[in-house]
């Protein structure tokens, strides 16, 4: 019973540690901490192996659960009840947990605020494009962290960061905002602004 426990306490551990790179920068939003969020950024490589071991631990454990027992010559009373954390329904909602939390970086974008704004723009040759090369990013949590901070500031057009590039291509309108600004704003979210390039 006791080895059943554990089996259920690893499996909840990978799940969480797997997802913890892409949940941190939610709860970094969240908190009001932006800088928080990168620090985890270097577990994203070991992701793929953390799932593999969730699924390895809960299919053992489920294994375990369903497996025959052997019959016993005993004359004594073993008709009791198992514990609810030793239940298949315990084990059911461990492993629904373990695959929200398994889930989480594609559809972590719902949990953001929508800080898209009308932008009124006088005169086109005003608005820039720029692209800033940034570093820390792994998952689509990542993108949002970004995308919502740089939508804080006043005159920006279009916000799309990219993990899988690692960028943001950034349109603004350059009377309300500077590219330094706009670093600063990607700074803050604790992903670090390696370069830029006007497009």
């Amino acid at each position: 019973m006791k080895s059943e426990n554990k089996l259920l306490g690893a499996g909840l551990l990978t799940a969480i540690t797997a997802s913890l790179c892409c949940i941190t920068p939610l709860l970094a939003l969240i908190a009001g901490t932006s800088g928080i969020a990168s620090p985890f950024s270097w577990m994203e490589p070991f992701r793929p192996y953390l799932i593999g071991l969730t699924f390895f631990v809960l299919g053992f454990a489920w294994y375990q659960k369903l497996k025959p027992k052997k019959e016993i010559d005993c004359k004594c009373e073993t008709d009791e009840k198992p514990k609810f954390t030793q239940s298949k329904t315990f084990l059911g909602i461990v492993t629904v947990f373990a695959i929200v939390m398994l889930a989480f970086p594609s559809y972590s974008g719902v949990f953001y605020p929508n800080t898209e704004k009308q932008i009124v723009v006088v005169d086109k040759s005003d608005i820039k494009t720029t692209e800033f090369k940034i570093s820390g990013m792994t998952c689509a949590s990542c993108e949002e962290h970004v995308n919502h901070e740089v939508n804080e500031l006043n005159g920006i057009v279009n916000s799309k960061a990219s993990y899988k590039n690692g960028n943001a291509i950034i349109e603004f309108d350059k009377t309300k905002t500077n590219e330094t600004e706009i670093e600063k704003a990607i700074n803050s979210t604790g992903y670090n602004v390696t370069g830029k390039k006007e497009n």
